[in-house]
């Protein structure tokens, strides 16, 4: 069966469910999920758009280290392994794939705690992590230009008046160890004041033996988090929030090998390290009338190494050809952003944005290659410089009508400014600036307390750019791109409140679509790999998410998250050929995610997850494709009133996954084009215990 008429089965499948439940008892009360991540806090079921929320219970039961690990949890959701850490996130089908070179341009929106840090998400580790939040879809009005296929928005746990804390001891295969701690409570007797600090540390080995250097550690983790958030409430109509944040990712990078295995060659290991620190502090102002009045400010200071040995190899591999090369990349990315809103209760608000970027790069490539058959020698010894500065600027409005008892029109509108500035040691100089708009309309209905259908849409954009260095003719200057999605779905509760359904079918038409691309410039120079962004005529997606959990009594839980996918070029004559009709990137026709939790009045627990993912193409510039595979994840458990002690394993089967393909020529002295892939985490078991305290 096609991804076309499952679609078209799905749909049908929605509207027999909107008709067999609109005439449920309305009396009943569903368990409401709270979206943070739009402009209200509002409940899933009143929101008109595809979005999955996952709340501290289950990022604690399904994840042991970092948001990476939750991916294949999201309907729709990929990621590229480009580095150590999952950075760079596709949501059907949008979003970047590797390092970006000069000018930040990312597709999915990134916060924690109303920090930026989109497309330098490295640092998304998860302990005392209370929510995060997949909007799919482009929010115009929300982010504007930086989510034109959806955010994502991780949120710390909240302040509150009770203390408690918790201590975390984590063991596990691959010399795995961390220790984390958090604690809270109330600062002053009037409990207007209160606070919640975290901290963590991990470490291991990486997965990887480097057989050369007799190393089991040059793909490690060496991962620090430290967060603080109080939260000020000196009154009824006034509340301050405060998030700190200090983040030391410095993990090694050795991912990539010759034979495409977990054993490494390389006599120069590189690194993939992030150190960020990143503030916001957000007012609430509730005023006469029901006025309410929102200021969110925010900073974020990151420096990022990202380095490889480029041939993957050391002397005795490509004896008696020399050939040696390494690629050396610092980033400094800064971000200051404010954003003032007013707003009368859940009718309408209006609102400024703006956000300062700076961003500077040095790249180094150095290398050596000699051919004794041939006598033919190169070297290459280059540096690169680059520094970017982007002033956005946006007026947003959103309004919310009320058609009829049960009916609600939603109309939002976002008008975005970007100016830039580009200097390089290229002598390339730029300052492209550009306005840009997208929004959404919406409308949704309440069938019943039980069941609300909506339909909306949306229109996403993301701004033009150029390119750097050498780019095939042509190829300097690329254009805005716009994304036009009608989106229609239900939110559901059945069976006495004991089953939630959420369901959505879409289909989006992308305009100038933004495509990452590459060329190999030099043959048998693995540095000289130009990647160079450029406009296809047209990208169109059709698919559908949809999540079910169900409680069969009040010691089970099942659930089943399922993604359906057709993202293709419509029209894209590319430099390795036309491309029309093909399948985008890391664009996976299937999603699926499903699992079963078990626990006992007494204590004991236990939890089975699968998830299961198509193939797809690795990049654009080649035709080579992942593997379909699937995961088993499993964890079992005692918790008491003060205790939690869990043995838990991941990847139980120990399944040979790819998370990121390169086709080139690596090999002398012919280099023929070989795929090179890099794999995911093999099978690890652990065990965590915690200790909590009031």
């Amino acid at each position: 069966m096609n991804t076309k008429s499952c679609l078209r089965r799905f749909a049908v499948l929605i509207i027999l469910l909107s008709a067999v439940s609109a005439g449920a008892e309305e009396d009943s009360v569903v368990d409401e999920i709270v979206v943070t991540a739009d402009f209200r806090e509002r409940p899933v079921r009143q929101l008109p758009a595809s979005v999955s929320v996952l709340d501290a219970g289950f990022i604690e039961s399904s994840a042991v280290q970092h948001f990476e690990e939750l991916v294949n949890v999201v309907p729709n959701l990929n990621w590229s392994g480009d580095g150590h850490r999952a950075r760079y996130f596709q949501i059907r089908g949008v979003g970047e794939l590797e390092q970006y070179q000069g000018a930040p341009n990312p597709s999915i929106g990134f916060l924690i705690d109303d920090i930026d840090f989109s497309g330098i998400a490295t640092i998304a580790t998860l302990f005392d992590v209370g929510s995060i939040d997949v909007l799919r879809g482009s929010q115009g009005s929300r982010f504007g230009a930086n989510a034109l296929g959806g955010l994502i928005y991780m949120q710390s746990k909240r302040p509150s008046a009770q203390r408690d804390g918790r201590l975390q001891l984590t063991v596990g295969d691959d010399d795995a160890v961390s220790a984390g701690l958090a604690f809270g409570g109330a600062l002053d007797d009037e409990e207007t004041l209160t606070f919640r600090l975290s901290a963590q540390v991990h470490e291991s080995d990486g997965y990887r033996d480097n057989s050369y250097l007799g190393r089991e550690d040059t793909n490690g983790r060496d991962e620090t988090t430290v967060r603080l958030r109080l939260n000020y409430a000196p009154s009824d109509v006034l509340v301050a929030d405060v998030a700190l944040l200090y983040s030391d990712i410095d993990d090694g990078y050795d991912a990539f090998a010759l034979d495409n295995s977990y054993a490494m060659l390389s006599d120069k290991p590189g690194e993939d390290a992030q150190r960020s620190k990143g503030a916001s502090l957000r007012l609430e102002w509730l005023g006469p009338g029901a006025l309410t009045m929102t200021s969110i400010s925010a900073f974020a200071d990151s420096d990022i190494d990202f380095s490889f040995d480029a041939d993957w190899g050391n002397e005795t591999s490509w004896a008696p050809v020399t050939y040696d090369y390494v690629s050396l990349n610092d980033r400094e990315r800064r971000t200051l952003s404010q954003e003032l809103r007013v707003g009368s209760d859940d009718n309408w608000l209006a609102g400024l944005y703006v956000q300062k970027l700076e961003d500077e790069l040095v790249t180094i490539n150095r290398g050596d290659y000699y051919d004794p058959f041939y006598d033919f020698a190169d070297s290459l010894d280059d540096s690169f410089a680059s520094d970017y500065e982007a002033t956005s600027s946006a007026l947003f409005v959103q309004l919310d009508k009320e058609l009829a008892d049960a009916t609600r029109l939603g109309f939002g509108l976002r008008v975005e400014h970007r100016s830039t500035d580009y200097s390089d040691s290229a002598g390339l100089e730029a300052g492209p600036s550009e306005t840009m708009w997208g929004g959404e309309l919406s409308l949704s209905h309440d069938h019943s307390s039980q069941l609300t259908s909506f339909i909306t849409l949306s229109r996403g954009f993301k701004a033009g750019g150029f390119n750097l260095g050498i780019v095939p003719d042509g190829r300097r200057d690329f254009g805005e791109e716009t994304l036009w999605t009608l989106e229609a779905g239900i939110k559901s509760s059945l069976a006495d409140d004991t089953l939630t359904l959420n369901a959505s079918v879409f289909v989006s038409e992308r305009d100038d679509q933004q495509v990452r691309t590459s060329v190999q410039l030099v043959a048998g120079d693995p540095a000289s790999f130009v990647f160079f962004t450029d406009n296809a005529a047209r990208g169109d997606t059709l698919g559908l998410e949809a999540d079910v959990r169900w409680f069969p009594s009040e010691s089970w839980e099942l659930y089943a998250n399922i993604g359906l996918l057709d993202a293709s070029f419509d029209e894209f004559l590319a430099p390795e050929g036309d491309l029309s009709g093909r399948d985008q990137a890391h664009a996976p026709r299937y999603t699926f995610a499903g699992g079963a939790a078990y626990r006992n009045q007494s204590g004991y627990f236990a939890r089975l997850d699968l998830t299961a993912r198509d193939e797809f193409y690795f990049d654009v510039s080649h035709d080579q494709k992942s593997s379909s595979y699937a995961l088993l994840n499993a964890r079992v458990g005692y918790e008491g009133d003060s205790w939690l002690v869990q043995l838990w394993g991941r990847n139980l089967f120990d399944k040979e996954y790819a998370v990121r393909g390169f086709y080139f020529g690596n090999e002398p002295p012919d280099f023929p084009n070989t795929l090179y892939t890099r794999l995911g985490d093999p099978r690890q078991v652990g065990v965590t215990i915690e200790k909590r305290f009031d």
